[in-house]
């Protein structure tokens, strides 16, 4: 119980019923890396909490081409697992996860029980759908009516660590900002020739944050 709290703390406002049902009926399961979780078609049996790791849930078209719609990390659920649930439906993406995970589950006739009978339940359950909807339209937008080299700055800006290195390959940088690899690799060898990275095999370095950032926010064409 302490660890499903500490990773949820809105789960403290539970009755006291309601949690011990909620608590009784979770199991913890541990997923590895490259684990899939749930794939489109594929009906929905359990409620998803992460305690621990990341799961990226994703799109894929017929061309193979992939769009990360979100990730669930620790203290976090899965607002397409939330869909299914309320309206019956199966999944409609993939979600794969990506790093060591573990996570609560819980069936779905404790799930259907519990938003039943506890309005503290509900309250939790909406409240987290409601805050994973606003990141799920935040990626419409970006794809939307974001540039690609701002997005593809922003990108840049937020994984690379302390040294301004970006581990990931024109593949992974695609697949996070829905395009195509020849899109990432044509745009970052503009970048490059402007001075902002450098490139490598499989990995590359930032050499000019101040003007990325400027890129990230629109301020340059």
């Amino acid at each position: 119980m302490n660890e499903l709290l500490q990773a949820f703390p809105a789960l403290r406002d539970l009755d006291t019923q309601a949690l011990e049902t909620a608590v009784a009926s979770s199991a913890v399961i541990q997923l590895a890396p490259g684990t899939l979780v749930f794939e489109i078609g594929q009906i929905c049996e359990q409620f998803l909490l992460v305690l621990e790791g990341s799961v990226r849930v994703h799109l894929l078209d017929i061309d193979g081409h992939e769009i990360v719609l979100y990730r669930v990390r620790a203290g976090q659920t899965c607002i397409l697992t939330t869909a299914a649930l309320l309206g019956s439906n199966p999944y409609a993406a993939y979600a794969l996860a990506e790093a060591p995970t573990r996570a609560a589950v819980l069936p779905m006739s404790a799930f259907e029980s519990l938003l039943e009978r506890s309005a503290s339940f509900r309250r939790f359950i909406f409240a987290a759908y409601s805050e994973r909807l606003v990141d799920l339209m935040r990626v419409v937008s970006n794809v939307a009516f974001t540039r690609i080299q701002a997005r593809l700055a922003r990108c840049l800006l937020d994984r690379a660590d302390t040294t301004g290195a970006v581990c990931m390959t024109h593949d992974a940088i695609a697949i996070e900002l829905g395009t195509a690899r020849e899109v990432v690799s044509r745009n970052l060898k503009l970048l490059e020739r402007d001075h902002c990275v450098e490139l490598y095999q499989g990995h590359l370095r930032l050499t000019d944050l101040n003007k990325l950032a400027g890129l990230a926010a629109g301020l340059h064409p």
